[in-house]
């Protein structure tokens, strides 16, 4: 295999310069200066910057670090825009709010503040990033309004050009870019010339609810398209959702119909199942979006299909769906650059986001570190044998691997974040933590708790919930949580007995 010829141990020690805990001099005798570029202040680069602000390789000054963040406040996907760039900056419309608890979404060395609705509103997730940046000094470490415009690999280091026209060095990129600007728009026949028409548009552009015409159709069945098609139930006479291999059923005010298959010119829709609605005024596509690296090249990463495996391709692949193919979902596993030189963050969907960034910063740590811990043959085939895994789920063709890859189930999740921590640790320079198994019991009941939740508001008795909730710790959070869990379980009971 073509990693068979990585350096030896000895050899990375000294690349390194700090391997563990010890300072390793070069030939001249100087210390050697690692520098990091994060690209990205959302909330993985703030994880990032964290992470590495803590070590004794920055407090030292062995490592230098800076994020480049092109907006003007941290936040990323959180930080709220109009949608006036093509594509917009945020899809962030005005009504959402968290679809996971914020004890269980939120980092877990930083508690969002006392009486904090369970599920806030995207300002208040906003407040609380820039609280963290803050708290932990990270502003400093951001350099905002300036956008990385190349990056590409050069014999030992990285050479990044920043949109004031200057080209610096680094021995490091963490990418934290996120993966929710590229709108993803479904290849449907007669869709094209719908878009042309302003008939419709992707959910990048949604804010909140116009009056878009008597009939709406809303494409999509993830968490904004769930929002939206309820939204707006209160603005149109119909509403259809739209779901992939959804039953038709319904009324005359809201429908539910399977995938779009063509969109004819005078409003009708035919949906699979040989369905068809007639008069449909305009249509909202909450259909995803694309991961996209604009500053990297081919000889970085390729845009397209991955390649058939066994065995990997000696090139890094975007399929637009993932990234392929990656050491622990982060380093890349190819033969132009190190693996170790560059961590791709965040990548993973469905999973608890903010502790997965904190854990991937841990073990970025370790690698960036000591590159020879990646031990790249095993990596390789772990790599390979998730690939085994998911074809024999029925996810063989390439596009559907490509949709599944980063994809875990809840107990992958959990193994993944364990095991992150585990390889940081073997380092000796931070301790090995664990899922705490109400984090694990909180998640597996986040759509029983949204429900109670959304049902409290609506009764006016939420706040009293979690009044002064949190002021002595975590632990107030956790029971909060299980006595909502027991309450919507007993009213969910009353009502079968009614």
């Amino acid at each position: 295999m073509w990693w068979e010829s990585r350096p030896s141990k000895a050899e990375n020690a000294q690349l390194v310069g700090l391997a563990g805990s010890q300072s390793v001099l070069l030939p001249n005798g100087q210390t050697p200066t690692k520098r990091i570029c994060v690209i990205g202040a959302g909330p993985a680069g703030l994880a990032m910057l964290k992470a590495i602000s803590q070590t004794l390789y920055f407090k030292t000054g062995s490592w230098n670090i800076i994020a480049y963040e092109s907006r003007s406040k941290v936040g990323g996907v959180w930080f709220p825009a109009q949608p006036m760039d093509d594509p917009p900056l945020t899809p962030l419309y005005d009504s959402l709010t968290t679809n996971l608890p914020h004890p269980v979404m939120g980092y877990t060395e930083y508690l969002f503040p006392p009486s904090t609705p369970l599920f806030p509103a995207a300002a208040t997730v906003q407040t609380y990033l820039e609280s963290y940046a803050s708290h932990f000094n990270l502003l400093p470490l951001i350099r905002f309004n300036t956008s990385v415009i190349n990056a590409t690999w050069s014999k030992s280091h990285w050479r990044v050009t920043i949109s004031t026209d200057e080209t610096l060095e680094f021995d490091h990129l963490v990418v934290a870019n996120g993966h929710y600007r590229l709108p993803r728009m479904p290849d449907i026949p007669g869709l094209e010339h719908w878009i042309t028409a302003r008939k419709a548009f992707h959910s990048a552009w949604y804010r909140k609810p116009h009056d878009f015409g008597l009939k709406v159709l809303v494409v999509g069945a993830g968490p904004s398209g769930r929002d939206i098609a309820t939204e707006m139930r209160t603005h149109a006479r119909t509403v259809i959702h739209s779901v992939t291999g959804g039953v038709s059923q319904g009324d005359e005010h809201f429908k539910t119909r399977g995938t779009p298959l063509h969109f004819h010119d005078d409003g009708r829709v035919l949906f699979e199942g040989d369905v068809v609605e007639e008069g449909v005024d305009q249509c909202i596509l909450a259909t995803g979006f694309q991961m996209d690296f604009p500053f990297f090249n081919d000889d970085v990463i390729k845009t397209g299909e991955v390649p058939p495996h066994p065995p990997l391709p000696p090139d890094l692949y975007n399929s637009r769906y993932h990234i392929f193919p990656l050491a622990k979902y982060l380093f890349p596993l190819q033969r132009h650059y190190p693996a170790s030189s560059v961590a791709f963050m965040t990548l993973l969907f469905r999973v608890a986001p903010f502790p997965v960034a904190e854990a991937q910063a841990r073990a970025i740590i370790r690698a960036f570190a000591d590159p020879s811990s990646l031990d790249l043959e095993q990596e390789g085939e772990a790599v390979l044998s998730r690939s085994q895994k998911l074809a024999s789920e029925g996810a063989s063709a390439p596009l559907q691997m490509s949709k599944s890859w980063l994809r875990l189930d809840e107990a992958e999740q959990w193994a993944y974040r364990d095991e992150l921590f585990a390889y940081a640790a073997e380092s000796g320079d931070c301790p090995s933590f664990k899922v705490r198994d109400w984090e694990k019991e909180m998640y597996a009941a986040k759509d029983l708790l949204r429900e109670a939740w959304v049902d409290l508001e609506k009764k006016g008795g939420s706040r009293e919930w979690v009044d002064g909730v949190g002021e002595n710790g975590v632990q107030e959070w956790v029971d909060m949580m299980y006595r909502l869990v027991r309450h919507a379980r007993g009213e969910e009971r009353a009502k079968c007995e009614r």
